[in-house]
């Protein structure tokens, strides 16, 4: 996979990463670990940021509306498959979309078991988890989810008025209330499948006010995530007011008597400040171990990256004449592994590069000139970062 990049010249796509010369560099690849499978690529609702529907990728209208049997059946095998040959003991498997309940009682049933089955063949263990929006947890379907051991993470955006000012239904109603009942069910007599809660920060909300009512189920987990975004997109706010936002919500969380729940992004970015090494592959220079299955068995990178234009995030791999290990060699998987080697030189330069670690990748991209950049929200994790050293400082300066 040898490319012909001119010496000197900087490649503008992570398809032309010198894969070979990585490797000649000393670079391995780490096995993958994590499958998203996109078992459905339609959904229930129309949020007017979804980065599968909203942005410059448009490979969703190419794909079947579900993962057909014959496709499950291989992508179950190919996960076997890896798992057997770099010694797995377990491969976490998310159902994803789309909205994947939209495949019922009986297609939860059957995904999960064709891919439980093949892996343990393999001498491995599947766990699963759902991503869904939560407008389907219905009791019957719940009781699915907890025959077979299925987590279940649910995307919130906080209160009733940042929750409907962009999650809505295809006739452009809100979709609060069906969500909250999903959830209320979900964190009372199947607690044990709650996975915990993502929400999408919206700039112009009140921070306290959206983290505290997502405590209201008492999840064991809450992900908040910058929109995405890139260089030619811009974001919704003016540089730094995502770090603000986000700083105002570590105040609140930090400050409680007790830990009333698990703020991934603000763990991550406390361990790596304190100088631990993040479980996040866009905090620190974690590589990146997941890949994503789309409904037809083809291959494809992180999500974030179809911000950017049509098939941007295709691998040209698929289950049916690919392994994962081929995955493992492709240059756009290989820049997501490569860790400094895939940054930018201010982003080498700069003091913060072992907490934030450039960014997530997709955030980094610029129209014609590829991934090779800092994030597009460097300033607002400058912010974000900077408040928690001064936060510590206090705290260790009031210590005796």
């Amino acid at each position: 996979m040898r490319t012909n990049t001119p010496p000197g010249r900087r490649a503008p796509e992570p398809a032309t990463v010198d894969v070979a010369a990585l490797l000649d560099d000393g670079w391995r690849p780490a096995p993958l670990r994590q499958f998203i499978l996109k078992v459905r690529s339609r959904c229930n609702l129309a949020c007017d940021y979804c980065v599968i529907y909203e942005h410059g990728d448009r490979t969703w209208q190419r794909q079947p509306h579900a993962m057909g049997r014959r496709v499950l059946e291989q992508v179950a095998r190919r996960i076997a498959e890896h798992a057997s040959r770099h010694s797995l003991p377990r491969a976490r498997v998310v159902l994803h979309g789309g909205e994947p309940l939209l495949a019922g009682p009986d297609g939860i049933t059957r995904i999960v078991s064709t891919v439980r089955e093949a892996v343990q063949r393999a001498g491995a263990e599947a766990e699963f988890t759902v991503q869904t929006n939560g407008t389907l947890l219905s009791e019957r379907m719940l009781d699915t989810l907890a025959e077979h051991r299925v987590r279940v993470g649910v995307s919130v955006d906080g209160d009733r008025a940042a929750h409907d000012a962009h999650r809505l239904t295809p006739a452009g109603r809100g979709s609060y209330d069906r969500v909250m009942a999903g959830l209320h069910r979900l964190s009372g007599p199947y607690r044990q499948l709650y996975a915990g809660l993502l929400c999408t920060i919206d700039p112009v909300s009140d921070p306290v006010a959206v983290y505290e009512s997502m405590l209201d189920t008492r999840p064991p987990l809450v992900d908040f995530l910058l929109p995405h975004a890139h260089w030619g997109t811009g974001t919704r706010a003016a540089p730094g007011a995502y770090g603000r936002w986000l700083s105002a919500v570590f105040d609140r969380w930090a400050g409680a008597e007790h830990k009333e729940t698990s703020v991934r992004m603000l763990d991550e970015l406390l361990h790596t400040v304190l100088g631990g090494r993040s479980r996040l592959d866009w905090v620190g220079l974690t590589r990146s171990i997941s890949v994503f299955v789309e409904a037809d068995g083809t291959l494809h990178q992180n999500d974030a990256l179809r911000t950017s234009h049509d098939g941007a995030a295709a691998s040209g791999l698929d289950v049916f004449r690919n392994s994962f290990d081929d995955v493992l060699h492709h240059p756009g998987f290989a820049a997501r592994q490569a860790g400094a080697r895939a940054l930018a030189d201010n982003c080498l330069s700069c003091p913060e590069l072992a907490v934030c670690g450039g960014g997530e990748y997709g955030h980094r991209y610029r129209p014609g000139d590829g991934y090779r950049h800092p994030t597009v929200y460097c300033a607002d994790l400058l912010v974000l970062v900077g408040h928690i050293r001064r936060r510590l400082a206090r705290v260790e300066k009031a210590c005796p």
